[in-house]
C-alpha cells in the first residue's frame, strides 16, 4: 500500500549475533546461546522419569491404574498413550508438545514412548528437547481374572436370555449385535441353553449393563433374584449370587399374528390379521391389506401380549401367475410396500390341481408374474386361536404372502461358499443340548445366513467381515443369475490379524 501511494519505506532486517559458547552466528535470544549450546548446558529433562514398571492382565489384556482400576487397551492405541503419560511423575513442571509410540518388539515385554517437551531457561529463552521412556511390562493377572483361574464356575452373577419358540433366529441374529458392540467382554463363561443362552459374569455391575444392553436391542423383560452364599457375622459382610431372568418377546420377524381385540382397538382397529416386518427395541407391525402399520415397544408388548398365529417355519411356497397394482409405492419405516391384486397357486400342487387363489398383497413393487413368493396358506391351515374366535364374522383370506422367495437361485449356490463370512462368540454347549436337532439348527443358520443377504436393513446393524478363503472364478460370475441376492464388497469389514499384519511388517522390512 506504501508503494502504490508513492511513500518510501524502510524493510526491517534482524541482525545475528555471535553464540557467547561456540561463537556461531545466529539470531538473538534472551539467552545469547545456540540450540546446541543450550542443551549442552542445560537438560530440561533432568527429573523425569525414564524407565516406568506398569502391570498388565495377560488374560483380559488390561493395565493396572494404581491403586486397583484396570484400564483395557491395545497396543498403540489412543488409550494406551494417554495411560502411558498419565503414569509419568514430575510432567507438570514441563510442557508437552508430543507423544508418540516408538515400534519394539511385541514379545519384549517393553514400550517405548518418544516424548517432546519444553521448558522457559535462562532469562525466559524457551528450550525444546525430545527424550524415550521405557516402559516395562509385568505380567500381573487382575481379581477377575484370578478369580476365575483359580474356580471358573466362580461367578457372581448370571444372565440368563430365553426365547419360547421353537427356532434359534433371534440368537443368531442377537449374537452378531452383541459382538458388534462387545457387550459380552466381561463375561467369565457363555453357555448354549435349550432356547435361550446363559452368560455369566463376575461382578454384579457387568450383569446390570449387560441386561440393559439387551433391553436396547430387543423387546425383554427382566426379573432378578440373589442367593446367599457366605456370611461374616464379625465384619458383618456378605456373599450374594445374582441371577438376572430375562425373556425376549416370542413374536419374530416375518410372523402372522392376530391381535387381541383391546389391542386392536387400542390401536385405532388395526388388522387384525398383521404381520410382524422388523424386531428391535419396538415391534413393527403392518396390515398386509391397508398398508397401515403401528410400532409397539417392549413396555406396550407385554401390557397386553399376544403371540403367532404362524412362524415362518409354516411358511409355503407360491407362483405369482398374474398380479394388478391397486396403489403406488410407499415407504413405512424405511421399506417400500405396494398394494397389488395378484393370482397365486401352490408350488406343491403343480400337476396335481387347478387350485388358484385371488389375493391381495402388499407386494406389488417386487413381484412380478412367474416370480416365487413364500407366504401363509390359511386355506389348508388348521388354527386353534382363541384370539382369532373372539373376532365374529371375519372372513379368513385363504393367502397371505409374507416376501419375494428366491429358492430356485439358492439351489444354484448351493455349497458354493459366500464371499463374506460371520464371527461366533465363543460358547460352552450345555450337555442336554449337544448332538440335539444338529441339523435343524444348521439349515436354521443357513436361513439366517440367506436372510442377511436378501434384506439389507438387517445387515445395518451387524458387521460382516471379507471371507480370506473366497476365491471368485469367472464362470461362476458368468452364470450366476443378477437378480440373485448378494452382499455388495463395500458393506464387508477387513478381519483384522495381528499376527499376520506383524508377518508382513517383518517382511518389508527384509
Amino acid at each position: 500500500m506504501a508503494q502504490d501511494t508513492g511513500m518510501f519505506t524502510v524493510h526491517h532486517t534482524i541482525g545475528n549475533v555471535l553464540c557467547c559458547k561456540c561463537g556461531i552466528s545466529m539470531q538473538p535470544n534472551a539467552a545469547n546461546m545456540c540450540a546446541n549450546c543450550l542443551r549442552s548446558e542445560i537438560d530440561i529433562t533432568e527429573g523425569l522419569q525414564k524407565h516406568v514398571i506398569i502391570c498388565h492382565c495377560p488374560e483380559c489384556d488390561s493395565y493396572l491404574q494404581p491403586p486397583r482400576t484396570w484400564i483395557k487397551a491395545q497396543l498403540e492405541s489412543k488409550e494406551l498413550l494417554t495411560f502411558c503419560v498419565k503414569r509419568l511423575k514430575n510432567l507438570n513442571k514441563v510442557r508437552l508438545v508430543q507423544a508418540e509410540f516408538i515400534w519394539t518388539e511385541p514379545h519384549s515385554k517393553r514400550i517405548k514412548v518418544k516424548l517432546k517437551v519444553q521448558k522457559e531457561v535462562l532469562h525466559g529463552a524457551i528450550l525444546e528437547q525430545a527424550y524415550t521412556v521405557e516402559f516395562v511390562i509385568q505380567d500381573q493377572m487382575c481379581e477377575a481374572c484370578t478369580r476365575v483361574q483359580a474356580n471358573p464356575d466362580q461367578w457372581i452373577a448370571a444372565v440368563q436370555l430365553r426365547q419360547h419358540v421353537t427356532h434359534r433366529r433371534t440368537f443368531f441374529y442377537l449374537e452378531q449385535l452383541i459382538l458388534k458392540h462387545d457387550a459380552a467382554s466381561r463375561a467369565i463363561m457363555i453357555k448354549q441353553m435349550d432356547q435361550g443362552i446363559d452368560f455369566f459374569f463376575s461382578n454384579r455391575s457387568h450383569a446390570v449393563k449387560f441386561v440393559e444392553f439387551i433391553g436396547k436391542v430387543v423387546p425383554s423383560r427382566s426379573r432378578n433374584d440373589k442367593q446367599l452364599v457366605s456370611h461374616d457375622p464379625k465384619s458383618n459382610n456378605y456373599n450374594y449370587k445374582y441371577t438376572f431372568s430375562v425373556e425376549i418377546s416370542p413374536v419374530c420377524r416375518e410372523d402372522l399374528i392376530c391381535l387381541p381385540p383391546k389391542v386392536s382397538n387400542s390401536l385405532g382397529n388395526l388388522g387384525p390379521l398383521v404381520i410382524c416386518t422388523k424386531v428391535s427395541n419396538h415391534i413393527a407391525l403392518l396390515d398386509p391389506f391397508t398398508l397401515r402399520n403401528c410400532f409397539l415397544d417392549a413396555e406396550q408388548y407385554w401390557r397386553a401380549s399376544f403371540k403367532s398365529l404362524l412362524t415362518s417355519r409354516q411358511l409355503v411356497e407360491y407362483i405369482v401367475l398374474d398380479i394388478e397394482a391397486v396403489s403406488s409405492k410407499v415407504n413405512i419405516g424405511g421399506s417400500k410396500y405396494a398394494l397389488a391384486d395378484a393370482q397365486v397357486a401352490r408350488i406343491s400342487d403343480f400337476g396335481k390341481n387347478d387350485t388358484i387363489f385371488n389375493i391381495r398383497t402388499h407386494l406389488g413393487h417386487i413381484l412380478n408374474p412367474g416370480d416365487n413368493a413364500f407366504g401363509y396358506d390359511l386355506y389348508a391351515a388348521n388354527s386353534n386361536d382363541s384370539e382369532l374366535d373372539k373376532y365374529k364374522g371375519f372372513v379368513l383370506p385363504d393367502v397371505i404372502l409374507v416376501k419375494k422367495s428366491y429358492e430356485e437361485k439358492w439351489q444354484k449356490k448351493r455349497g458354493k461358499p459366500r464371499s463374506w463370512k460371520l464371527k461366533s462368540l465363543n460358547m460352552e454347549i450345555d450337555d442336554n443340548v449337544k448332538g440335539r436337532d444338529d441339523e435343524a439348527k444348521g439349515s436354521e443358520y443357513e436361513q439366517f445366513l440367506r436372510d442377511l443377504e436378501e434384506d439389507p436393513d438387517m445387515r445395518f446393524n451387524i458387521s460382516l467381515y471379507r471371507n480370506k478363503e473366497y476365491q471368485p472364478s469367472e464362470m461362476a460370475s458368468v452364470t450366476d443369475d443378477d437378480d440373485a441376492p448378494s452382499v455388495p464388497l463395500e458393506e464387508l469389514l477387513a478381519d483384522l490379524d495381528l499376527s499376520e499384519a506383524e508377518d508382513d511388517n517383518d517382511s518389508m522390512r527384509e
